[in-house]
């Protein structure tokens, strides 16, 4: 049995709780029993916590872009954005002309193609397909 006094809007309250059972209590308000029924509290769903978990690493570490040729003999045709090198369109050995493709570059998920800013025979070619290029890195050589 719980005894307490109350003061709402100024008026004196002497409470007894009797018994509670469930949602029921027997309760005494200043000499007078009463009978107090609540509801339930609605279950609350269980709140889930999302953690972020660390990625797991790839299964091969992807290759480090390639850098430009520090020293190439011929005119280097570089390529003006880092990108994917999709095909190479040229061998050595081969006579372009201004404006022939010579590579094609994927970069920001557009193909780009790679032309020879002069004629010449290609000399060297310093990518395959499929190599992670920089900017500025040098694709073909022509003599």
């Amino acid at each position: 049995m719980n005894r307490y006094k109350y003061t709402i809007n100024g008026n004196i309250y002497e409470v007894v709780i009797n018994e509670v059972n469930n949602t029921v209590a027997n309760v005494t308000v200043n000499g007078e029993d009463y009978k107090v029924e609540w509801e339930k509290p609605k279950e609350e769903k269980p709140v889930v916590k999302v953690q972020p978990v660390a990625a797991k690493p790839a299964t091969a570490p992807a290759p480090a872009p390639a850098a430009p040729a520090s020293a190439v003999k011929g005119n280097a045709i570089k390529t003006p954005l880092p990108g994917v090198i999709i095909d190479v369109k040229v061998n050595v050995g081969d006579m372009v002309k201004k404006g022939d493709t010579v590579v094609v570059l994927e970069a920001m998920k557009m193909e780009n193609n790679i032309n020879a800013d002069r004629d010449g025979k290609v000399i060297a070619i310093e990518v395959a397909k499929g190599d992670t290029v920089a900017d500025g890195a040098v694709l073909v050589v022509l003599e």
